[in-house]
């Protein structure tokens, strides 16, 4: 572990220059003003010649020669926060938790692998090996921990951690598939704690679902749940749907969970064989489970965003399992099906013998399959939606089984191209398409399989449904579409088509969230919508775009207190590419436009990082084109979305440190066809000066099937059969008064 002890003389170096009370005053800003005049050849960075000696050796943390202004400011606040504690006075607990709370950068509440960076203690206090570091494990080892500082210094953070702010918006999204929901649970049989006995069909089947929700008379968490679930439970018996409580701790006793019960007036399960709690796979003492009348698991994960193992809000931001009701009530599938709940973690007894389901032959089309083509592909493959074929009739599914084998096999299906997370990580993005293991094997072994069983229609989900309008979030606070409509014609390529069109806008507004539409989905490739000012100016053409469209993914919402200005006289200008489909018609695309109705806590903006000096040489199958930007105000990014043409084949996000650039985004295998967003879960905060990096490969060989012409160079265009090097960031800063 790397280790730094401030010195006396090193910390009188360090108020010598005022930098003491700059940090004391807590004032960036400050400080980054002493750090430009220290840096008198102005070019970024403190040489050894620009500072004295005893202060350069403790700004230049990772020992290079020279001071980048980030690397000097987290060098001062570390120095400094040792400086102001004694580990020899200080008691134990104390220590350990003031050293957890350094090294635990995004205040989750653990330490993970990436802000321990690597160090060997993190394994000796991860005891139940789950790769987290909790405040209990820390206190355990408080009197080792003291030893081990007194020994040989207080430990340090890594160089340059990336600094990730909490949250604001609830427990972090995870990928639905990865936690079964979709699947039809077996309809088991268990005992509440007045001793009736249930099955979970006829608690299901009774209404129109239930809600399983877990809780316990000792968890703290749990605890401050108790009369939201009771409030809860009257809103679902409203809509027709049962409340079930679950303790699954062997060690809390009957009498308070009897007590517990009474005073709930919920029916309550005392769990002590985890029969049902290995079955649904429950994590944590506050995670709910919302099971429709087919027993198809819709929702799991948070009941809201209101309590967290270290927060408490007066109220909810976000209500994900009432959100999830209502959505699966109007025949939608949720927006967030499937969230961490903070909480205590469950240790779940293994079964005693092997429990086997004699009816369980392997995959049924109507209990397996239909419900992973349900939550995996059915929003675009439906009838009228986006995609050329349905997949929500058994008839089509077999009519595609070889298709569907194919492009499951290849992973062009369901689109998504980043890199997979480490084995046993969850990913970090909130908008993850790709199949979890599991349904990516049933699929496989269904549509492989010559007999392709349909299996019992009992068993099949609850269908879908879609607005005829195909407005998504309901009818929008206004309409922009196209002055006349665009032909497309029947054949070849069409160059992009730029059509402006009025807003109407006479006062400023705020945009929470919008969806484009495209008139002819046949003939529409992709969509960017670019704002434009009263005199004719593209806002953003060359930096950043207002809104974008791509088969599956054309519209976004944002959480409560973030949007974007679209000020009084806007236009829009849509950038539109089209793909001649056999067929000459005339599209008119629009965009629906969701309005805030009062100013946000932040603001919305997208960006780029791009390259447009480049050549990629006649037949070269893996030119790499770079491009840098320095981040010119304290930001924090929301979300990333690469642009290249046909001759694209991989695109990377760097996020430039001392010790070695970080990855932020890999996309080792680009398709032009699919030009994703990629959402992260936890926004990540990036100072100003912050340096970002994009790296993209380009196969300019006649092996790119796609490649209009691999013997001449290629230079940046607008056209496809021309280049772009784009990386589009979408990031928010707080509102400027």
């Amino acid at each position: 572990m790397k280790r730094l002890l401030i010195t006396s003389i090193s910390v009188l170096a360090l108020a010598s220059f005022g930098i003491f009370s700059l940090y004391a005053q807590q004032s960036n800003n400050k400080l980054r003003a002493r750090f430009d005049a220290l840096d008198a050849n102005h070019d970024g960075t403190l040489s050894a010649e620009e500072v004295p000696a005893a202060l350069f050796r403790q700004l230049d943390l990772n020992g290079d020669g020279k001071v980048g202004q980030l690397e000097a400011l987290k060098a001062v606040k570390d120095g400094l926060s040792e400086a102001a504690a004694d580990p020899t006075s200080e008691p134990a607990p104390a220590l350990a938790k003031r050293l957890f709370q350094r090294f635990d950068a995004d205040q989750s509440g653990y330490i993970t692998p990436d802000e321990a960076a690597g160090a060997g203690w993190f394994q000796q206090l991860d005891r139940d090996q789950d790769q987290r570091v909790s405040l209990e494990e820390t206190l355990a080892v408080a009197d080792k921990i003291k030893a081990s500082v007194l020994k040989g210094g207080v430990p340090t953070p890594p160089a340059s951690p990336a600094a990730v702010p909490k949250v604001v918006h609830g427990p972090a999204l995870v990928n639905p598939g990865q936690l079964g929901v979709g699947r039809q649970l077996d309809d088991i049989t268990f005992t509440d704690t007045t001793g009736k006995k249930h099955q979970l069909s006829t608690l299901a089947a009774g209404g129109k679902g239930l809600v399983i929700a877990y809780t316990s008379t000792t968890c703290p968490v749990s605890k401050r749940y108790r009369l939201s679930l009771t409030r809860h439970a009257d809103e679902l018996r409203e809509r027709g749907i049962s409340l079930l409580l679950v303790n699954p701790f062997v060690s809390e006793s009957t009498e308070a969970i009897q007590q517990d019960a009474a005073e709930l007036k919920l029916p309550y399960v005392h769990d002590t064989e985890h029969r049902l709690t290995r079955h649904l796979n429950g994590r944590t003492t506050t995670e709910v489970f919302f099971i429709d009348s087919s027993r198809t698991l819709v929702y799991r994960g948070a009941l809201d965003d209101q309590y967290g193992i270290n927060y408490n809000l007066n109220a909810p931001r976000q209500r994900y399992l009432m959100d999830a009701v209502k959505a699966h009530a109007e025949g939608h599938l949720p927006l967030a099906a499937a969230t961490e709940a903070p909480g205590c973690e469950l240790e779940v007894k293994p079964a005693s013998s092997a429990v086997v389901d004699a009816g369980a032959t392997g995959p049924t089309y109507h209990r397996e399959i239909s419900r992973i083509l349900q939550q995996n592909c059915v929003e675009c493959h439906h009838e009228g939606g986006l995609a050329p074929f349905s997949l929500d009739d058994p008839e089509e599914v077999l009519d595609r089984a070889k298709t569907i084998q194919r492009v499951i096999t290849e992973g062009t299906m369901p689109p998504w191209f980043a890199t997979p997370p480490a084995h046993g990580k969850d990913s970090p993005w909130s908008n993850d398409r790709s199949l979890s293991p599991t349904d990516r094997a049933d699929l496989l072994k269904w549509v492989s399989s010559p007999e392709k069983a349909m299996g019992d229609v009992k068993d099949a989900p609850l269908p879908l449904s879609f607005n005829a309008d195909g407005w998504r979030h309901g009818q929008p606070d206004l309409v922009v579409g196209f002055a006349k409509p665009h032909p497309v014609k029947a054949e070849g390529k069409m160059p992009y088509a730029h059509i402006t069109a009025d807003t109407g806008l006479t006062e400023d507004r705020w945009l929470q969230g919008y969806q484009v539409m495209p008139g002819v989905k046949e003939a529409v490739h992709h969509v960017l919508v670019f704002l434009v000012d009263g005199k004719g100016g593209t806002q953003g053409q060359r930096d950043g775009f207002f809104a974008a469209f791509v088969p599956g993914a054309g519209t976004e919402m944002f959480p409560a207190g973030f949007a974007k200005k679209v000020p009084a006289g806007t236009r829009l200008r849509f950038q539109m590419h089209y793909t001649p489909f056999g067929k000459a018609v005339e599209d008119d695309t629009r965009i629906g436009l969701y309005f805030a109705d009062s100013p946000p806590r932040y603001e919305v903006h997208i960006s780029s990082i791009g390259n447009r000096r480049f050549e990629i040489p006649a037949g070269a199958p893996n030119h790499e084109v770079t491009a840098e930007r320095a981040v010119p105000a304290d930001v924090t990014l929301m979300s990333f979305m690469p642009h290249m043409h046909v001759r694209g084949k991989a695109f990377r996000y760097e996020l430039v440190e001392p010790s070695g650039n970080k990855v932020l985004l890999d996309i080792p295998r680009y398709d032009f066809n699919w030009q994703l967003q990629y959402h992260l879960k936890q926004p990540l905060f990036l100072p100003r000066g912050s340096q970002l990096r994009a790296v993209a490969h380009y196969d300019n060989s006649p092996q790119n099937k796609a490649n209009p012409d691999p013997t001449r160079p290629v230079r940046w265009g607008d056209q496809t059969d021309e280049e772009m090097m784009l990386g589009y960031i979408a990031y928010y800063e707080p509102l400027k008064k």
